[in-house]
């Protein structure tokens, strides 16, 4: 069955308050890429790149749902693997949406909110912001063994590794979740009362901050916590507007 690419991109815009939702002063949210004007067949990945394009060439696809869009640096020439990208898009008829925070920070098709419920809990209370908005989730883990966590968080992610910094011992009490990048916020884990910030990724002086500041920290890798929204999402548009949906699954370990 078909639908109309401009019906999908409305209810997105719309479910995920894309015009309003603030992301990087260059992060494009939305549609970047205009496709065919009918959808049979979605496509979700996390990022955008020759490996996921053509892969959702291969898969039949008329539209892309990714949350790391083709479009970051602000104004750039089209040329080189820019030129690339849109060169492969246009070529096979594929439309290109993305969704960058809007997406790691919805209630419930989010990255934030659905690798929380991997890890069995209920996301009820908001965690850190980004320019006033909500991003991540706190829980409360009634003294799971920070082993035990982490294991519950491997398993979530797929079995993949998980770095461990145990900054505030080997019990946890309260958790917060802020998938991707989020080492970053082990100051305001430590300022909330957090003793155990679960992420994707940090830089090196995450470890000083961890155990200067008293904060466990468990890494699972910036793409593997993050292919739960687009997954998600794409399932929704599947069962919402009757068409197929396939989610391309390319890691990068990182």
């Amino acid at each position: 069955m078909a639908t109309e690419l401009e019906s999908v991109v409305y209810f997105m815009d719309d479910l995920l308050g894309i015009p309003e939702h603030p992301d990087y002063r260059t992060a494009l949210n939305g549609l970047q890429v205009e496709g065919p004007s009918e959808i049979r067949h979605v496509v979700s990945a996390v990022d955008t790149s020759t490996l996921t394009i053509d892969a959702a060439a291969n898969a039949g696809a008329d539209l892309m749902v990714v949350h790391h869009g083709t479009f970051w640096g602000g104004l750039e020439p089209i040329t080189g693997r820019h030129y690339g990208r849109l060169r492969a898009l246009f070529d096979h008829g594929i439309a290109l949406y993305s969704a960058h925070l809007p997406l790691d920070a919805h209630p419930e098709f989010g990255n934030c909110a659905l690798l929380t419920r991997e890890l069995g809990f209920e996301p009820v209370e908001r965690f850190g912001e980004f320019e006033g908005a909500p991003l991540g989730w706190r829980v409360e883990t009634k003294g799971l063994p920070l082993e035990e966590l982490a294991d519950r968080l491997s398993t979530a992610v797929g079995g993949g590794p998980v770095h461990t910094i145990a900054g505030a011992g080997q019990d946890t009490a309260v958790v917060a979740v802020v998938t991707g990048g989020g080492g970053s916020f082990i100051t305001d884990a430590a300022s909330a009362g957090v003793d155990t910030l679960i992420t994707g990724e940090g830089s090196h002086n995450t470890f000083t901050d961890a155990h200067e500041l008293g904060v466990n920290v468990l890494y699972a890798g910036h793409y593997a916590t993050e292919t739960f929204g687009v997954r998600a999402l794409g399932q929704e548009l599947a069962r919402r507007f009757e068409i197929a949906h396939t989610f391309v699954d390319v890691p990068s370990g990182l």
